[in-house]
């Protein structure tokens, strides 16, 4: 696959079938995040992949978390938001989460950390398309909740920035909606 066809072909791909991709495959992809560019060769991130049972445990975990900080859990609109948050990691059968761990070195600059972590999941992003994959990269709220951090075994000062969730798609390959670029590009020449 020629880069410009992947840049503009791969999509999100919210739904995909439950076949396990091969380990290689995603070890290709990991491999491909480890080549973005970070400031200072820091390298700040994280993967932890999760597949059978272990995605099952994370949404047990989101769930209880969110639980924690719900007063009246017994209406049937609670449960029903507590038992669809549990099973969000079960909508692919490979998840990777993603994490930060920013550089303690003085002339590293935090945000920098970040962005050379999304340079890396535009990688694995790519990556799977190549392979044929698809993959979303999921957020909300729960990915920012200093107490789903244990579950990682991430520190005080790592950051669980998302979840990367992959397998074969099982939508058709939607069109392009990209913008020219001159929509959103000034240029200075003096």
């Amino acid at each position: 696959m020629e880069l410009w066809e992947a840049l503009k072909g791969r999509r999100s791909i919210g739904k995909v079938k439950l076949d396990v991709p091969p380990r290689e495959c995603i070890e290709k992809i990991l491999e491909a995040a480890t080549w973005a560019p970070s400031h200072h060769q820091t390298q700040p991130w994280k993967f932890f992949v999760l597949q059978g049972r272990a995605r099952q445990r994370l949404g047990e975990e989101m769930a209880r978390i969110a639980m924690g900080k719900i007063a009246d859990q017994e209406t049937e609109d609670v449960r029903a938001k507590i038992e669809k948050l549990k099973s969000k990691p079960l909508r692919a059968p490979v998840v990777i989460a993603v994490a930060v761990t920013p550089s303690e070195q003085e002339k590293v600059v935090e945000i920098e950390e970040i962005e050379a972590v999304a340079c890396a999941v535009q990688n694995m992003m790519l990556a799977a398309h190549e392979l044929g994959l698809g993959t979303i990269w999921r957020t909300g709220s729960i990915t920012y909740e200093p107490d789903l951090k244990p579950f990682f075994g991430l520190g005080e000062r790592d950051r669980l920035l998302g979840f990367v969730y992959v397998g074969y798609p099982d939508l058709p390959q939607r069109e392009s909606v990209g913008r020219p670029f001159t929509e959103k590009t000034v240029w200075y020449d003096e």
